[in-house]
């Protein structure tokens, strides 16, 4: 049975140009299931400082943040974790009695999975894409120790930035390298995309490497991960990065910790 909701319900929400429901029912779920008198809403804007300064007056406790506002809303806010300022992007805000603080749970969540797998930090990777959340899982990899590694990007401009940033290099394609991991950070693979059957990497390419990683989180298979697993490697999958960032943001939201196994209903929720 639902809680009702009241005057001291707290309100945590999404800010997006594209919202979904991955957050909102992940989120909601988990306060049903611990009985917590929170409530979640995805909303988009088109005044981001508007948007801000109304989680500040409003007292809203928490705010995911998403593409095109993640860089944008960082001047309206008071202070940012080491997690957004390695990449100068937020993706959560968190009020506390008026002071916004800002994180970014995707750089956590990819940290904490490089850690978890047990990836050698001498492991060189090859990583397709230069977008936001690029810059999030490259951060990570350099502030873990991995020293060796190229940006694959066909836009000869953004991947040297990028890949001059971190200390990595920059490549127009894989060819013939030889990498250990692969990383996919573009929309390759992803459902209704334009491109969802796709690889995001030539098979020849995949085969050589051993460890396959795709920041696409829908379908939680993707022809990357799907390819990789026929082919003995291991794998990390976008899936795991969307349901733990969300676990990191809950935390910060409400200070309760769900065991695995609600973690794992909560994110099967809110795919379905």
């Amino acid at each position: 049975m639902s809680r009702e909701i009241n005057k001291d319900t707290q309100l945590c929400m999404s800010l997006s140009g594209r919202p979904g429901n991955f957050g909102t029912r992940f989120h909601n779920y988990l306060y049903q299931a611990l009985d917590l008198n929170f409530i979640y809403k995805a909303f988009t804007t088109k005044d981001i400082e508007a948007a801000v300064k109304g989680v500040r007056a409003l007292g809203i406790r928490g705010c995911a943040v998403s593409m095109p506002f993640k860089e944008a809303c960082i001047t309206f806010l008071d202070e940012l974790d080491p997690s957004a300022t390695a990449i100068q992007s937020v993706n959560t805000i968190v009020n506390d009695d008026g002071v916004l603080r800002a994180y970014n749970t995707d750089y956590i969540a990819v940290a904490k999975l490089l850690n978890s797998y047990q990836v050698p930090h001498d492991a060189v990777f090859a990583l397709r894409g230069s977008g936001g959340m690029g810059k999030a899982v490259v951060a990570a990899l350099r502030d873990a120790g991995f020293k060796n590694g190229y940006i694959i990007a066909r836009n000869e401009k953004n991947g040297r930035e990028l890949a001059q940033e971190y200390g990595y290099s920059w490549k127009s394609d894989v060819g013939s390298l030889a990498v250990d991991m692969l990383i996919n950070v573009t929309p390759i693979g992803m459902a209704g995309g334009p491109e969802a059957d796709s690889l995001a990497f030539e098979p020849e390419v995949i085969e050589r490497a051993s460890i396959i990683f795709d920041v696409v989180a829908l379908p939680v298979e993707t022809p990357l991960i799907r390819y990789g697993r026929e082919h003995h490697k291991q794998v990390i999958t976008g899936a795991e990065v969307a349901t733990l960032q969300a676990v990191e943001q809950f935390v910060l939201y409400t200070g309760k910790h769900p065991d695995d196994a609600l973690i794992a209903q909560a994110a099967t929720h809110a795919r379905g």
